[in-house]
């Protein structure tokens, strides 16, 4: 099983980014590119809520780059 390591700077970026409820644009792999608020993360994919609070599961793998709007 894979340890969900919280003392990445990575990993504790995007816990900020939960933590204040910060905006966020994620590009994906699919040249698409979400916009809304990250509601958790785990060690295999992060849940993002839209804009129309539909509640999106992202793997971490189809993720290019999360950064604050």
């Amino acid at each position: 099983m894979t340890v969900f390591n919280t003392g990445f700077p990575s990993v504790r970026q995007i816990q900020n980014f939960i933590k204040n409820k910060t905006s966020v644009d994620i590009a994906l792999t699919t040249n698409e590119t979400l916009r809304g608020v990250i509601l958790w993360q785990d060690q295999n994919c992060l849940c993002l809520s839209n804009n129309n609070k539909e509640k999106l599961l992202i793997s971490h793998h189809a993720i290019v780059y999360v950064k604050s709007t």
